[in-house]
């Protein structure tokens, strides 16, 4: 395998660049904090990103190589323990040391040692592959910088915002949401899962074939202000639409709206990398748990779809009747995140990646409004927690036939 030593250079410094682009609006107090424990500082993001590449590609391919700091080794360490050992995840917020400066500037060694590297391993396809694997796992990150980003500025009673609101916002607040369809689909015998050519993670494959029942799926996500209705309608306190335990979760956590809304003056408000803003009810509902969707789902008398659904329907999609499908909402499924038939965890430490988590979570489809451009694809499977909905996490409707 070879490749264009221009293109890929390219890509890197884009990928790395966007991260830093993420980063400059924040001060550096704003870097270092975290949250909660499933949310890590955007500085930590920045330090672990640049540790994937100093870690698997510059320590085996580097002539005389030197980390560039000892520590970091521990210090960046996600979840490969294959690496070695790993500060814990929810102490990365006392990180205060080393500070932001010392971060960025970790960054900008690694950038110049895989500068000089690139052209050196472009005949190498698993190098390549790798690299490759480090771009698109620093792109996750930076969807993960935006929502911990978000959630870290919504402790504060400040409200204060992120970024200024985009000028499309204010113009197509109150632009009519797509009018709702369901979309017939016969089912029957499919094939899922990425079929090769061009990148996917490892949980995305292999192909295989499933059987579906006939279904419809809405043509669109569920909006803001459907989600309203379900609260007015005492959604969050009837325990019939929850399952037995997402009603355990939603009453010790006393929850009765979705997350980053409160109503001020008798209207919804809710909390956005711009700030505090009135609820648009034409947009789609977001920061929504899996045991949320799955509850509005049961009071709109419809459920979630599976994941081989979603795909099936988007891959038939030529006339572009299904709307919202990319850079809106991670769309819940009722799918278990499980291996395919034939999946095999991949050797070494980058096996990591996703097999080992395949465990108590659910599968999302789609995209949202913080993921990448470019990131999406038909047979992405994001995954996450029932209970998480710090995320920008949405559901489309589908219907047994």
């Amino acid at each position: 395998m070879t490749t264009n030593p221009v293109d890929l250079h390219a890509r890197y410094t884009g990928v790395r660049n966007r991260s830093r682009a993420i980063a400059a609006p924040l001060s550096a107090e704003d870097c270092a904090a975290q949250s909660m424990p499933d949310a890590s500082p955007t500085k930590w993001h920045l330090a672990h990103t640049t540790w994937f590449f100093e870690t698997f590609v510059l320590e085996p391919h580097e002539p005389g190589f030197a980390p560039c700091h000892p520590a970091f080794r521990v210090l960046f360490n996600s979840y490969y323990n294959g690496v070695g050992a790993k500060h814990p995840r929810p102490q990365r917020g006392l990180l205060t040391r080393p500070s932001l400066d010392e971060v960025l500037a970790y960054r900008a060694d690694v950038d110049a040692r895989m500068a000089r590297l690139l052209p050196t391993v472009l005949h190498s396809g698993a190098v390549c592959t790798l690299i490759e694997l480090g771009l698109q796992h620093e792109q996750q990150h930076q969807e993960l910088m935006l929502t911990d980003i978000l959630h870290l500025l919504s402790c504060n009673p400040l409200w204060p915002a992120y970024t200024a609101a985009p000028a499309s916002t204010a113009a197509t607040a109150h632009a009519a949401a797509p009018a709702l369809e369901w979309l017939r689909h016969e089912g029957g015998v499919v094939e899922i899962g990425h079929a090769g050519g061009g990148f996917a993670f490892d949980n995305e494959g292999p192909r295989h074939r499933v059987y579906l029942q006939p279904y419809t799926l809405a043509s669109r996500l569920v909006t803001q202000a459907e989600v309203a209705a379900f609260v007015a309608d005492g959604g969050y306190a009837n325990p019939a639409l929850w399952l037995a335990e997402g009603w355990d979760w939603r009453t010790a956590n006393a929850l009765a709206h979705p997350l980053y809304w409160q109503q001020c003056d008798g209207a919804w408000r809710t909390f956005t990398l711009a700030g505090l803003q009135p609820l648009d009810g034409h947009a789609p509902a977001v920061h929504l748990s899996y045991y949320e969707a799955d509850a509005f789902a049961r009071w709109a008398g419809a459920r979630l779809p599976t994941e081989a659904e979603w795909e099936h329907a988007a891959a038939q999609d030529t006339a572009r009747q299904l709307h919202q499908l990319y850079g809106a909402a991670w769309q819940w499924t009722q799918s278990s995140y499980a291996p395919y038939p034939g999946f095999r965890v991949a050797d070494g430490a980058v096996g990591e990646y996703n097999g080992k988590f395949m465990v108590n979570q659910y599968v999302l489809r789609g995209s949202s409004s913080a993921t990448p451009t470019g990131h999406e694809r038909l047979t992405y499977r994001n995954f996450f927690p029932a209970t998480a909905r710090w995320q920008f996490t949405g559901l489309r409707l589908a219907r047994d036939v």
